[in-house]
């Protein structure tokens, strides 16, 4: 008679997912993002629930591969990934460890009903250069400071 199988703690695999970056700001993880919504064991199958930061958001199945790969590479062979629009992703479930690494790399966190502080001098008197950045959820700003472009996250 073989020991039943045991399954990770759900904290632990969510520490792993911690270390898989997005592929647009490698700086965040998909735990940093808020994008991995739901964890949990039906039987001994891993459900993962992921809800994109928008509906057509070009990284969602590099995400979603990428997720599998990291729990697949930890041993888990049996995982279910599901993507729910429902509801929709906010900057709301941004971290704040994820939050300071916006802002360490160089890209404003988004705020509401405030101008983004720019992410060099601290400034939060800055200019809107362009509601498109380098991906749809960013845009582009300029400190009136110390006069350096940045790209700061937009509110959703």
């Amino acid at each position: 008679m073989t020991a039943p199988r045991t399954m990770p703690d759900i904290a632990l695999i969510r520490a792993w997912l911690d270390q898989v970056p997005d592929p647009e700001i490698p700086v965040l993880s998909v735990i940093d993002l808020g994008i991995v919504r739901d964890l949990n064991w039906a039987g001994d199958c891993l459900e993962v629930t992921i809800t994109p930061t928008y509906s057509g958001c070009p990284a969602t199945e590099v995400i979603a591969m990428t997720i599998e790969q990291a729990l697949h590479d930890r041993g888990l062979s049996s995982v279910r990934l599901t993507t729910t629009l429902s509801p929709p992703w906010t900057t709301d479930w941004i971290s704040e460890k994820g939050q300071r690494r916006l802002r360490d790399y160089g890209i404003a966190p988004p705020l509401r009903k405030v101008a983004p502080a720019c992410p060099r001098c601290g400034s939060t008197t800055t200019t809107l250069v362009s509601e498109f950045g380098s991906t749809p959820c960013k845009g582009l700003r300029r400190c009136d400071r110390c006069r350096e472009p940045f790209e700061y996250f937009k509110c959703h």
